[in-house]
């Protein structure tokens, strides 16, 4: 065999591999996607707004792309949880304490659901607000070891870490188009104009 081939295959032989890949019957097992590649497609299918980061000078990078995208420089970000508040304290944003003067609202949540894309949040996050009460725009910061296949996962995680007290509120954020675009099957549903800060931590 020449060199060339060894080192780029032949014609044929991606051929016969396009072949296969298209042969497979309806009847043959899904291929089984890696589980932060299966949330990322189905949050984008949602309408999610997705931004990878490897460390936290880039989440913050990031926080002022979408800042400037959508020309927020002169607006308010409100926060429920005060750690969370404590680590953008140096991303130069102005917040407040009361929901109608802010124009964003930035939290974490309790998982990232692999198999339908969306949102683990509860009382952590959102105290006893309802999303409705909450600003339509969110930034969520999560992290890579916060995806879980599915809602059941996610939910005995939650009762693992809160051994002594359970938070209330869970709920599940998985609508993120605005209104205009909302279908029937996201009817009665609070649609989110959300963008998520994934930070690299496995």
């Amino acid at each position: 065999m020449s060199l060339f081939r060894k080192i780029f295959g032949s014609k044929s032989e991606s051929k016969e591999e396009e072949l296969k890949s298209l042969e497979r019957g309806k009847y043959m097992p899904e291929i089984k996607l890696p589980i932060d590649e299966k949330f990322t497609i189905n949050f984008k299918a949602n309408g999610g707004k997705f931004l990878y980061c490897e460390d936290l000078n880039e989440v913050f990078e990031s926080l002022e792309n979408i800042i400037e995208e959508n020309n927020w420089d002169n607006k308010k970000a409100f926060f429920i949880d005060s750690k969370l508040k404590d680590k953008f304290k140096n991303a130069g944003l102005s917040t407040t304490e009361k929901i109608i003067d802010s124009t964003f609202f930035i939290t974490t949540c309790e998982n990232l659901i692999a198999n339908d894309g969306s949102l683990l949040i509860s009382s952590h996050q959102i105290a006893e607000k309802k999303l409705t009460e909450l600003p339509d725009n969110f930034i969520v910061f999560a992290t890579t070891s916060q995806i879980v296949e599915n809602i059941g996962e996610g939910l005995r995680g939650i009762k693992f870490k809160s051994k002594q007290r359970l938070p209330t509120n869970i709920t599940t954020i998985k609508h993120f188009k605005s209104s205009d675009e909302k279908d029937f099957l996201s009817y009665g549903s609070s649609s989110k104009n959300l963008y998520l800060l994934l930070l690299e931590d496995l």
